[in-house]
């Protein structure tokens, strides 16, 4: 893949890949913002608002209309969460023009970069102010969306875990925002934070597709070109805590009408955060509870029998892991007790040759297959972009395949955990 990183405007850059791979491209714009839990709602509504009509397409049957027109292309709102940092726009993909009749492909990119800034820049408003009606039908469909997420346990125990342990750091706030907050946004409050969202945010567009990369960042600064840029909050970021919050672990149980209780356990990863070498955090990761190879799905699972699932996860950008396993409600201490044992094994370096090597190619095996997804390209770029790196996922492949045992055993060292939480039956009670 031949790749390029360009600032196309003030506080706008853009990460282009051409390959010939696909035969659709695909666009990114998301706007780079602070996690806050007075605006992560106006933020997560602003593009949900902005879909739903532009000056020359006012709704969205025009809308649809249009898209149909460019063969089936889409476009959709984005809204997501890189550690402390709330990332908002739209994503595009469409057929590429290569694959289009006669001359109907020799503009397609333009006219999807074109309808893409319109959306952006130029929405449907009344009197200069988004439309209070379409506000409205999207606060009601965001409030859905933020109701809907107890209904996935496995999910809904991971975002409480999350909310719980970093209830004083915004981390802890959910990307949605809060129905209290959704319910009271009014279409003025929202205009002006939409406003200062366009002003002051850093932006990164990305590109994957057929398409030469000048080409694309000619399309996509004549998209942006009507951008309103004020004082750009280039100091976003994300504040790390190493250690645990308190001496003695958190622990909350919360009780609901479920058949099996979800164990959800947050650690701090400790003094690896201070100069990260990510590929050893990954393969940390892998060798615990990241693979099916892995300690965690061997042991606790398999051998032992405690639990229906058992996995762990790393957040790189706010230097967390988590577990989150399935267990019946009577084996919760000695689960909670034997997930303990197993990361203390690794932090002891007591991680066979096997381990190692099927933990390691199993990884490598899944950073080398983003390159068969645009859409999981884009995300793995967004990443490093926010990281600061300028290296791909086969890089990345490559530096986890170096990885020895003791790189393994150094990045679990500084391992604490900070907050347990249980979702069990009623019968356990509430606290």
């Amino acid at each position: 893949m031949e790749r390029m990183r360009r600032e196309l405007l003030p506080g706008v850059y853009l990460t282009g890949l051409r390959t010939d791979k696909f035969k659709t491209g695909l666009i990114s714009v998301s706007f780079l913002t602070r996690l806050c839990r007075e605006e992560a709602s106006m933020n997560a509504l602003i593009p949900r608002v902005l879909r739903r009509g532009s000056v020359h397409y006012p709704d969205m049957d025009a809308l649809s209309a249009r898209l149909d027109e460019l063969y089936g292309a889409r476009l959709e709102p984005l809204v997501r969460k890189r550690g402390e940092i709330q990332c908002v726009g739209f994503w595009a993909d469409f057929v590429d023009g290569a694959y289009l009749p006669g001359e109907a492909g020799a503009d397609q990119l333009e006219q999807v970069g074109e309808l893409l800034g319109e959306i952006i820049l130029a929405p449907n408003t009344r009197g200069g102010l988004l439309r209070p009606e379409y506000v409205e039908s999207e606060k009601e469909k965001l409030l859905e969306d933020i109701r809907a997420r107890i209904n996935d346990k496995i999910a809904y125990s991971r975002f409480r875990l999350t909310e719980l342990m970093c209830q004083t750091e915004a981390y802890g706030v959910d990307v949605l925002g809060t129905e209290e907050r959704v319910e009271n946004i009014r279409y003025d409050a929202l205009t002006r934070r939409y406003k200062a969202l366009l002003a002051t945010s850093p932006v990164e567009i990305f590109y994957c597709g057929r398409e030469e990369l000048d080409r694309v960042a000619e399309v996509m600064t004549r998209a942006m070109d009507t951008l309103p840029r004020g004082q750009i909050d280039y100091d976003i970021g994300t504040d790390i805590r190493m250690n645990a919050l308190e001496e003695q672990t958190r622990v909350y149980t919360e009780a609901m009408d479920v058949g099996q209780g979800k164990l959800a356990i947050g650690y701090r990863m400790g003094s690896c955060m201070e100069e990260p070498d990510i590929a050893a955090i990954q393969v940390m990761n892998a060798v615990f509870g990241g693979s099916v190879s892995s300690k965690l799905f061997m042991n606790v699972r398999e051998k032992l029998s405690l639990c229906y699932f058992a996995s762990s996860g790393i957040d790189i950008y706010k230097g967390l892991m988590y577990v989150i396993s399935g267990i019946e409600p009577e084996n919760y201490e000695i689960a909670l007790g034997e997930i303990g044992r197993q990361l203390r094994a690794v932090q002891a370096g007591d991680i066979t040759d096997e381990e190692l090597e099927t933990a390691k190619a199993s990884l490598a095996s899944d950073l080398r297959g983003l390159t068969d997804s645009a859409g999981q390209l884009e995300g793995f770029w967004l990443g490093q972009s926010l990281l600061g790196l300028d290296y791909g996922p086969e890089e990345q492949a490559a530096l986890v395949e170096m990885v020895t045992r003791e790189d393994v055993v150094r990045a679990a060292a500084g391992i604490e955990c900070d907050t347990v939480y249980f979702l069990r039956d009623k019968e356990g009670g509430h606290e």
